[in-house]
């Protein structure tokens, strides 16, 4: 239960671009709580000075959360309400603040959302792909390694699944995207959403992949990857966990064995396996 003498823990999305999209309310919160918590106060002191906004800052990022957390706390204890925000968008969709909004909870400190853009949000508006169940994964593994991995364990994945990812990952990204969840898959890419240069194409991912490759201006600024899910495992065929077991089965022997031992497992035919993996490494390979 919050205290109402404490203040108030507001959480501001901001603009991921375009700045006529920052909402009246969120203006007029960060011109009246006592302490403005933002990712960078170099890169805010911009969009503050923009609307005449003259609160003053702290910074508070992946280095400094849980130091800044307490003294964050001491403040909101005082009846003093702070904004939290990030660099663009809204905080905590891949951005610090998590620990600051865990403890002010815990603290009985009232949070308070301040809505407003959030780039995975109008990436997936316009994207064309199924709306009414996604998953958000935030950025990849910056390693090519982990992040094929990453990529593996989703692609059964019958949602519709949201990444981020930086300029200069990008073509290698979407190279993985293709190789792992096969060439034809359905996917999106949203560059530079409300900014001069936006960029929404759908394609399949070795169109996507190659076009992106292949056109250095496409790797610039941020990005959000779209993939449509998987169809769902009846629909291929298999059950969920006969697909699992085949799986596991197929990183350790080759297609023949991994068949007939999933069939000895599962009691499926073995012919129907067999060409369900089959079908799977052709798919990996395309």
């Amino acid at each position: 239960m919050s205290n109402n003498t404490n203040g108030v823990l507001y959480v501001v999305a901001t603009p991921i671009g375009n700045l006529e999209d920052m909402t009246a309310r969120a203006a007029r919160v960060l011109s009246e709580v006592a302490l403005i918590a933002a990712e960078d106060t170099r890169h805010s002191a911009r969009l503050l000075d923009h609307f005449g906004i003259d609160t003053k800052m702290l910074p508070l990022h992946e280095h400094n959360e849980a130091e800044q957390t307490a003294a964050l706390l001491q403040l909101l204890r005082q009846g003093k309400s702070v904004a939290l925000i990030s660099d663009a968008g809204t905080p905590l969709v891949s951005d610090p603040g998590f620990r600051l909004v865990q403890a002010a909870q815990a603290a009985g400190v009232r949070v308070a959302p301040v809505p407003g853009a959030c780039a995975a949000i109008a990436a997936l508006s316009v994207a064309g792909l199924p709306t009414d169940r996604f998953v958000f994964e935030g950025f990849p593994p910056p390693k090519p390694a982990a992040r094929r991995a990453a990529f593996a364990a989703l692609r059964a994945e019958t949602r519709t699944v949201i990444f981020y990812e930086t300029p200069h990952r990008l073509a290698e990204c979407l190279q993985d995207l293709r190789d792992v969840f096969g060439a034809e898959r359905p996917a999106v890419l949203a560059r530079e959403l409300t900014k001069q240069y936006e960029t929404v194409r759908a394609a399949p991912l070795a169109e996507l992949a190659a076009w992106v490759a292949g056109d250095a201006n496409q790797q610039r600024g941020e990005s959000v990857l779209l993939v449509r899910g998987a169809p769902p495992a009846e629909e291929r065929g298999l059950d969920a966990e006969a697909e699992r077991i085949l799986r596991v089965l197929l990183q350790e022997l080759p297609v023949k064995q991994a068949a007939a031992l999933a069939a000895a497992i599962t009691g499926l035919k073995k012919n129907r396996l067999y060409q369900y993996a089959l079908d799977s490494k052709s798919a990996e390979r395309d």
